[in-house]
């Protein structure tokens, strides 16, 4: 199977990290190669990941490191009116920044705080160079945790992205979160490549799709994670639902959202699970 770039968002706290995380640990178990890159500010992917505390701490921030923006763009981050370079060199950033655990290689771009996040800004330049350039292979994935937003894509990089899934739960909040997602991924041409998991759903499958077809009629639902202690338990201690030998159900819940995605994917987003 070719391989495949999915940005995941959601508002905050909905678990889009837990999402991405437990997609990017299946897909490296099946020995699939996997980039896992942390393009939320909260960058909270790599516990998600279950990556011990003094791993996580070494991940350094590209958009904070103001010496790498430097050294590839030619200007400085957090400043503007400067000319910069719009194509800067990011071959190696994930060799040089990366951090493996699990068969997972985990990046953490950080937050383009100057101007708004998608300023024209040499940090923010940097970070879609590097979601752009990175061309997958066969059995090759790219999983992106984002924020409720599509800062890190912009439309010169939305035609790489296979799918953008929005991670929801059913409280109006969220849902209002998923409709600004996709008023935002609509402007860069994103709106055929959406796709929603219901998470924490405490109703039955039907209660679920019912909510959800109301505000998003026309973004497929995928798959839905169920409200579950375990969940809460392991992101308490900063494990994931493969250490525990009593998640097999949960775990396999998500390995459907999954599959359905990627099936969408292969088809176009023409085989629209039905609701």
């Amino acid at each position: 199977m070719r391989g495949k770039k999915i940005a995941v968002s959601g508002k905050g706290g909905v678990g889009k990290s837990t999402v991405a995380a437990l997609w990017a640990l299946q897909l490296a178990r099946e020995n699939a190669t996997v980039v896992a890159i942390d393009a939320d500010p909260d960058a909270n992917l790599a516990h998600a990941l279950g990556m011990p505390s003094k791993q996580r701490c070494a991940l350094v921030s590209l958009a904070d490191n103001n010496a790498l923006v430097r050294e590839r763009t030619g200007a400085e981050a957090g400043k503007t009116g400067q000319l910069f370079s719009l194509n800067p060199r990011v071959d190696d950033l994930v060799a040089r920044f990366g951090s493996r655990h699990r068969g997972v290689d985990t990046i953490v771009l950080g937050a383009v705080r100057k101007g708004g996040g998608g300023c024209a800004c040499p940090e923010s330049t940097l970070l879609k160079s590097l979601v752009r350039h990175l061309v997958l292979g066969e059995d090759e994935y790219v999983i992106l945790d984002m924020e409720a937003g599509v800062e890190h894509i912009g439309r010169a990089t939305a035609g790489g992205v296979d799918a953008l899934v929005i991670v929801t739960e059913e409280g109006s909040r969220s849902m209002e979160t998923a409709l600004r997602i996709r008023t935002l991924a609509a402007d860069i041409g994103l709106e055929k490549k959406l796709a929603i998991v219901m998470n924490k759903v405490r109703g039955s499958a039907a209660e679920r799709q019912q909510s959800t077809a109301r505000l998003l009629p026309d973004i497929p639902v995928i798959g839905g994670i169920p409200y579950d202690e375990r969940l809460i338990e392991c992101d308490t201690s900063g494990s994931t639902l493969l250490d525990r030998d009593d998640s097999a159900s949960l775990i396999d819940c998500f390995e459907k959202a999954r599959n359905n995605l990627f099936s969408l994917i292969e088809t176009g987003f023409t085989g629209v699970p039905e609701r």
